[in-house]
């Protein structure tokens, strides 16, 4: 009789656990390598702020008053050195950071000890010049731009970035209207250096014009590029025009969103030239966070909520965040920039630049006085 058969039970060996990978001795925390990654470049800024407070001084010695304030000379040295020196990899985050990120908190920060009283003491006809200035300078940029031979799409870029907030406007408009990659880099780099340009000229056309106060912050608010460049263009003329600038260029940035919208409507009447239209914008695009941690603090201020204790330094933080953002903005200058954006396109956004300047004047001198 032959035995059953049954199948023998076969058991696996359990797998040897796998080492524990080794700890590396330079890990370290994320926070940790992103500062040491910001570190160089921040504290070149930080070297070209205490110069350029340091030349301020020198001038208050000397001639008894800073002709150039410390806010323009850190433009003025970061933009030399970058001109003898192209700063390596190594500066890039620290450089970018200062010129963006310090910039934006110091703009939130001047809400503390920005007033609305006089803004709205002018009232509504304020606001209404403002929508009708930015829209009159779109219209005027884009036949500039048509006459100079640029395509739509570059010519709406030039428009709308000159109208209401340079390279934040031509980085939210692009995908609207779906330009081309060559030509967005095009209108940005050469809108990056044009408003160093404006906020180094425009004290002078406004000491020309007899302009201050109210009414100069009012024109550096309309003209100026980019929010916490209107901070830079009107201090040298006191707190009171960068209150008046900085409020009413935030009124102006605030017309981004319904450009946009007006811009998604006709972008399929622009022609098939073009890259198809991508991402519409994201809000925090059309409307900024330091734009609405300026509003916040601005509420707080006007309730009388903000200690009063805290203005003084609130007001002095500001304006050395602004100075070390400002030497970051100079030494991310590229002056090739310039030559690099065809004569076209320089022209494009000089003249529509004028008309801009020209717009503003006109519309100072009929709203009533503040």
């Amino acid at each position: 009789m032959t035995a059953p058969f049954f199948p023998t039970r076969t058991t696996t060996p359990l797998a040897a656990p796998r080492p524990a990978a080794p700890v590396r001795s330079d890990a370290r925390p994320a926070p940790l390598s992103a500062l040491r990654a910001l570190l160089p470049g921040l504290l070149l800024c930080l070297i070209v702020t205490l110069f350029a407070y340091g030349l301020a001084a020198a001038e208050q010695w000397l001639f008894g008053r800073a002709w150039l304030e410390a806010l323009v000379l850190a433009i003025l040295l970061g933009t030399l050195i970058r001109t003898g020196w192209a700063p390596d990899a190594r500066f890039s985050a620290g450089i970018g950071f200062s010129a963006k990120i310090l910039l934006e908190v110091a703009v939130v920060l001047l809400g503390a000890s920005a007033s609305v009283a006089s803004l709205v003491a002018a009232g509504p006809a304020l606001l209404l010049g403002i929508a009708a200035l930015v829209a009159v300078a779109i219209l005027a940029s884009f036949v500039l731009g048509r006459l100079l031979g640029l395509a739509p799409r570059m010519a709406l870029l030039v428009a709308c970035g000159n109208a209401i907030c340079g390279n934040s406007a031509i980085a939210a408009v692009a995908p609207v209207i779906g330009a081309e990659g060559e030509d967005v880099a095009a209108s940005i780099g050469f809108t990056a250096v044009l408003g160093v340009g404006v906020v180094l000229g425009l004290p002078l056309l406004g000491a020309m014009l007899g302009l201050a106060g109210m009414r100069y912050g009012m024109l550096a608010g309309l003209t100026v590029y980019a929010v916490p460049q209107v901070i830079a263009a009107a201090a040298p003329l006191g707190a009171t025009a960068v209150q008046a600038g900085t409020l009413v260029k935030l009124v102006r940035v605030l017309m981004l969103g319904p450009v946009c919208l007006l811009l998604a409507l006709l972008a399929p009447r622009l022609g098939a030239t073009g890259a198809n239209p991508g991402p519409r914008p994201r809000l925090g695009q059309l409307v900024p966070w330091f734009i609405l941690g300026f509003l916040l603090l601005l509420g707080l201020r006007s309730a009388d909520l903000v200690p009063h204790t805290a203005l003084a330094p609130i007001a002095r933080s500001a304006t050395l965040l602004t100075t070390v953002s400002m030497a970051g903005l100079g030494l991310g200058v590229d002056l090739r920039a310039v030559t690099g954006a065809g004569g076209r396109v320089t022209l494009a956004v000089a003249l529509s630049l004028a008309v801009l300047i020209g717009l503003a004047l006109a519309l100072i001198r009929l709203l009533p006085p503040a």
